[in-house]
């Protein structure tokens, strides 16, 4: 269960970091911002859904344009202010709400209260809000608790706007007792649908949307939120990596195309297997090395885990090509799915955050040829039944 708490998004950083960004050159705009002829209109009617599909993205992203020079004018500013150019951060649509967040946000899982300091934290923090990131994403259960009382006092000790930020949280494993996790009517008030509902009503969250829920799941709460007029969920978080793309590649953008619900992705990294770290072992420091995450350990020393770890060897040419590490393309290779919302990243020091966030960078040289020399060398895309029958 995910709830959203937010307002509009919007930061400042220093001037030094401005120009570095200004200088990339990337930039959120559409590109084609000229009248449509007679001829390319005739062309864009016969276009297939996938060409219908960014066609529709382009117009989006050009009246989003057009609403955003009025709102400035109006407010006697420059686009210099917003957000997107200032930290070259492009943001998109929580699926199909209105909910605007950053592509790139920063997740609390095992770090805030358990891996890292409250001060690493506040680092942390401060490095993703200074690069655009405008959602941070926590839960009741991790560090039973303590990540969310850290993220709020991070919040106001830096003084950072409210309405500035979209804060998601989870709920489900509360506590000890019978009656703290769940969600039953003595937990959150009612049924799901109806709890989050009356939840969003009191103005205690103002999206709702799932965590590791089916398809079948999310389509249900859909259905009964309609019968009984009540409000659906936006987007549902999934893992989604290299070695994890069934859900998100497969289920998920035909909920988005049904219901609207849009994918905020976490483990870009798969718990750190991705990053390179795991090649020759596992290091002491790691996460694998912790009592708790033995699973994980498991995982990286079986035969499938050798196996994974030579795809990654096989995949480093590539990253050497484009210019960026492994993990910067592994972040690249989910943000170039445009059913993708927001990938979460985890970072237990502000030098993997940093290296993380350069993922922006890439995202532009992520081209068709690119994604189809790394399914070649993974040999896992999924099918859809829609591509078997064709």
């Amino acid at each position: 269960m995910l709830a959203a708490r937010t307002g509009a998004a919007g930061s400042q950083i220093s001037e030094e970091n401005t120009k570095l960004r200004r200088q990339s050159g990337f930039s959120v705009a559409g590109k084609d911002k000229s009248p449509k002829k007679a001829s390319e209109n005739a062309t864009d009617s016969s276009l297939s859904p996938s060409g219908e599909s960014q066609l529709r993205a382009r117009q989006l992203a050009l009246l989003r344009e057009v609403e955003m020079n009025w709102y400035l004018k109006l407010c006697d500013l420059s686009s210099e202010h917003t957000t997107a150019c200032t930290t070259g951060m492009p943001h998109r649509n929580l699926g199909k709400s209105g909910l605007r967040v950053s592509c790139l946000g920063l997740g609390t899982w095992v770090t805030f209260g358990g891996q890292i300091s409250d001060e690493v934290a506040e680092r942390l923090m401060t490095i993703a809000y200074e690069s655009g990131v405008n959602l941070f994403d926590t839960a009741e259960v991790y560090a039973a608790g303590k990540a969310e009382v850290i993220l709020g006092s991070i919040i106001k000790k830096k003084g950072w706007r409210r309405s500035s930020l979209v804060i998601t949280t989870k709920l489900y494993w509360g506590g000890k007792a019978e009656t703290e996790r769940g969600l039953s009517r003595k937990h959150i008030i009612e049924e799901i649908v109806r709890a989050m509902t009356h939840v969003i009503n009191q103005g205690m969250a103002m999206y709702w949307g799932t965590s590791r829920w089916s398809a079948m799941e999310i389509m249900e709460a859909y259905s009964v939120a309609r019968q009984f007029n009540m409000i659906p969920p936006v987007c549902e978080q999934a893992e989604y990596h290299l070695f994890q793309r069934e859900k998100v590649e497969v289920q998920l953008p035909e909920l988005y195309h049904k219901i609207g619900v849009g994918a905020m992705t976490w483990s870009p990294l798969a718990c750190g297997i991705i990053s390179g770290k795991y090649g020759n072992g596992v290091p002491e420091s790691s996460r694998a090395s912790l009592k708790c995450y033995q699973w994980l350990k498991e995982r990286i020393v079986s035969e499938e885990g050798r196996k994974q770890q030579n795809k990654l060897k096989d995949l480093s040419p590539i990253a050497e090509r484009l210019g960026c590490t492994l993990p910067q393309l592994a972040v690249a290779w989910c943000l170039r799915n445009e059913g993708v919302s927001s990938v979460l990243l985890g970072s237990s020091t502000p030098e993997q955050l940093i290296e993380n966030l350069g993922a922006i960078q890439v995202l532009p040289k992520m081209t068709s040829h690119v994604v189809n020399e790394i399914d070649n060398i993974l040999r896992n895309k999924p099918y859809s039944k829609k591509d078997y029958r064709s």
